[in-house]
């Protein structure tokens, strides 16, 4: 069988196996959907061992607090539905390459944190929220809900996958592969199904009680959404987006910190990386992305990582509507190469 054939055939068995044996999604199929979508990414991973293990240090510590609140019963019932061990042991953190401002998870083993993110945070706190706001959608399953509604999209990405590697065979076979499932994936609204305005919501309360209980400052936890609105980015009416208006964000934000028992002092801790360390690790997230070589691969992924929907901003950006707008030129294309032979 050559390498065209194999891989077509890998799309296809990848397709019977999500759908010919469950009508739901469920912890495996998300998780092993999780890491084949991984592998488009990981060349947009900055693998900097100090960036690499700071930034898993701050989603090991959400994790640790999100794992005693489990024992607790605490957060919604999608969190105890199954065997939730992995959720505590496996979680990688990872902080990618991408000058779009975002943050998402893939709701299994993975969860993604930009740099131009973490460029714009003014403290650790900041950017120890948003890592507790992504695990609070692992935590409560938010993916599985979301792949629920869209088993038909991701259904035809998996086969617009093979057709596309199909048609490009062995000199092309693997970019129009990638397109033709990424966009499935991404700009055929996978991801964008998805979360909800009440997942949103639902992350943000349990990423606060993860961010508080594993010791930064609750104070904060609304922070970065404050930036958000200073920098012009909460002009879309809250009933016209999936997500919670920022200002709305950042209120509640405020009320659960001052909810907070006065035996909340005790949970604070020091932050892994002071002020000085902080900005010294962004400008090295800055200089390890300027020196990554911009090969194909790398440019696939970035474009891919452009046209995931925001989880934080309730409009989309300029950039990512652009790298929607190519995503959906390549699934044109590729089913233009097909049409012929139907």
């Amino acid at each position: 069988m050559n390498s065209a054939r194999s891989i077509a055939s890998t799309f296809v068995f990848l397709f019977l196996g999500f759908f010919g044996a469950t009508s739901c999604a469920t912890d495996r199929t998300i998780r092993a959907q999780a890491t084949d979508y991984h592998k488009e990414l990981e060349p947009a991973v900055l693998t900097d061992a100090e960036l690499r293990g700071y930034l898993q240090q701050i989603g090991d510590r959400v994790v640790a607090s999100a794992k005693e609140l489990h024992a607790q019963k605490f957060g919604p019932k999608s969190a105890f539905k199954d065997d939730s061990s992995w959720m505590f042991s496996n979680e990688q953190f990872h902080l990618v390459n991408s000058a779009t401002l975002n943050a998402f998870t893939t709701g299994g083993d993975h969860a993604y944190i930009y740099s131009q993110l973490m460029k714009e945070c003014n403290n650790e706190d900041e950017l120890a929220a948003v890592v507790a706001h992504e695990f609070g959608h692992v935590y409560a399953r938010h993916v599985h809900k979301g792949t629920d509604r869209q088993y038909g999209v991701l259904g035809g990405a998996l086969l617009l996958g093979a057709a596309g590697y199909a048609a490009g065979g062995e000199e092309h076979g693997q970019e129009y592969a990638a397109y033709g499932a990424g966009l499935g994936m991404i700009a055929g609204n996978f991801l964008a199904m998805g979360f909800t305005r009440d997942d949103e919501a639902e992350a943000d309360q349990l990423g606060f009680e993860f961010h508080a209980r594993a010791g930064w400052d609750p104070e904060r936890f609304g922070g970065f959404f404050q930036k958000l609105i200073d920098k012009g980015l909460d002009t879309t009416p809250e009933k016209m987006s999936d997500h919670p208006s920022l200002s709305s964000r950042v209120a509640v934000a405020k009320q659960r910190a001052a909810a907070l028992p006065a035996t909340a002092k005790a949970w604070r801790k020091p932050p892994i990386a002071d002020a000085q360390r902080f900005a010294a690790l962004k400008a090295r997230a800055e200089a390890v992305g300027k020196s990554m070589p911009n090969d194909q691969s790398l440019a696939r992924a970035k474009l891919l990582l452009a046209a995931v929907p925001s989880c934080l901003v309730p409009q989309e950006s300029q950039e990512q509507m652009e790298a929607r707008a190519t995503l959906e030129a390549a699934q044109a294309a590729e089913e233009g190469r097909e049409a012929p032979k139907k």
